[in-house]
């Protein structure tokens, strides 16, 4: 009982983690803002488990995280999301259905990638070159063939790369098979049924959201919805299976790298693309009585880009620098405490991009700090505990059929609880 307690809790803090940053995310959107989300979900994972080899190698398992979830940013899903909106069986249904495919997609990968360097060891080290250019092959061929020779077309008018980050998971099976990382497989299986699960589930909250006509930000629980249930089936994947051990200390110029991109430059390509004068001032106008007030954006500009800065280089002289020697490892309250500060940046850049700081006009944006506040009170207690249940493919296929029910009577609620909403779209 009390093992099923620690896995409950484990998979709820990451859940809540992962939630909060991809609910952060819909203001950042991209691969980018996906990336960050990602990261931040396999930091809270590295936490939980409490291993002091994962420790040493937090940010390459954190950049993988940020690598594998930030690939299924490039995906189009706004059309999507209006198939769900509609009023007739066949194209919600579609449309939930498509959404379980997408969200699937970015699980599979983030779990997918995090599972392969949770398998790397010493003895039989991951070729990483080797699968790069693996899942980039795997990209350009099924691209070419479910697109341009099948016309196999998901979301049209808009870009189908989905098909490319469908061939990216097929090569990955591929090379996680052909090694035997079987736990890695069974991670991404349960990390890409969460957030499939997760994001045809969400919608299905956001259309009776706002059939309800209530002032609130459903669009946001429906990204909430994803990241929660990605973060289940993640955590869920690895908790439940054995891992290998792996050196408890790292070359510091091995750490340099990941951690530059996940400090410095994922936080800066979210500030460059999404901090824009522009848009900026569209949101204040909407704001009263503000106004379109240039030196509110520029103050909002200002303070985003020195935080990145500020986080970066402080971190850097925290876990990098102050090392002796040419090693490197963390510790349980370093890794924390770099979790909390990635968390709570992105946070901040969420309540500056929407100058909610100036309102209270959106209100999940507080909504996340009280999100955050209960993470740093449950993370700390938690007691890890790996168990290896394996993995039932009849069962899978069992559960795959129950899904696939399950989504029909959502659907089926779903048209029946509105007529036509704003944003609905026609697939067929």
């Amino acid at each position: 009982m009390m093992n099923n307690q620690q896995l409950f809790r484990a998979l709820l803090i990451t859940g809540m983690s992962l939630g909060t940053a991809w609910a952060v995310r819909g203001q950042f959107g991209h691969a980018q803002g996906a990336a960050w989300a990602g990261g931040i979900g396999g930091l809270c994972i590295i936490l939980l488990a409490k291993r002091q080899d994962w420790y040493a190698k937090a940010f390459h398992l954190a950049l993988a995280s940020a690598a594998g979830w930030g690939i299924g940013g490039i995906i189009s899903y706004g059309v999507v999301v209006g198939y769900g909106r509609g009023v007739d069986f066949g194209n919600v249904y579609y449309g939930l259905l498509m959404l379980f495919v997408i969200g699937g997609l970015f699980g599979l990968i983030g779990g997918g990638l995090f599972g392969i360097m949770l398998s790397d060891t010493q003895d039989e080290p991951v070729k990483w070159p080797q699968l790069l250019v693996e899942l980039t092959a795997g990209a350009i061929i099924f691209y070419y063939l479910l697109i341009e020779e099948f016309g196999w077309l998901m979301t049209p008018p808009r870009s189908e790369a989905w098909a490319a980050c469908f061939g990216i998971a097929v090569a990955m099976f591929w090379y996680m098979f052909r090694h035997k990382y079987y736990q890695a497989v069974r991670l991404a299986l349960f990390a890409g049924l969460g957030a499939g699960f997760g994001f045809a589930f969400g919608n299905f909250l956001q259309v009776l959201g706002s059939a309800s006509e209530l002032k609130f930000n459903f669009w946001n629980v429906m990204e909430y919805s994803i990241g929660f249930f990605g973060g289940i089936g993640m955590a869920y994947g690895v908790f439940t299976s054995t891992w290998p051990a792996t050196p408890t200390i790292v070359r510091k110029e091995a750490a340099i790298a990941p951690f530059f991109i996940l400090a410095a430059i994922i936080p800066f390509v979210v500030w460059e693309q999404s901090f824009g004068t522009e848009r900026l001032l569209g949101i204040l106008k909407e704001i009263e009585p503000f106004g379109d007030g240039i030196w509110t954006v520029r103050r909002a500009q200002s303070v985003a880009l020195l935080l990145v800065i500020y986080f970066a280089i402080y971190s850097y002289r925290k876990y990098i620098r102050i090392r002796p020697g040419n090693h490197f490892s963390f510790t349980d309250k370093q890794v924390s405490h770099f979790f909390l500060g990635y968390l709570g940046l992105y946070v901040t850049f969420s309540i500056l991009v929407t100058m909610s700081f100036l309102s209270f006009y959106r209100i999940e944006q507080y909504l996340y700090i009280v999100n955050v506040i209960i993470i740093m009170s449950l993370i700390g207690s938690h007691k890890p505990h790996f168990s290896e249940r394996g993995l039932n493919y009849e069962r899978w296929f069992v559960n795959f059929l129950f899904l696939l029910a399950f989504l029909a009577i959502l659907t089926a609620i779903a048209v029946s609880s509105h007529g036509e909403l704003h944003g609905a779209q026609r697939r067929f």
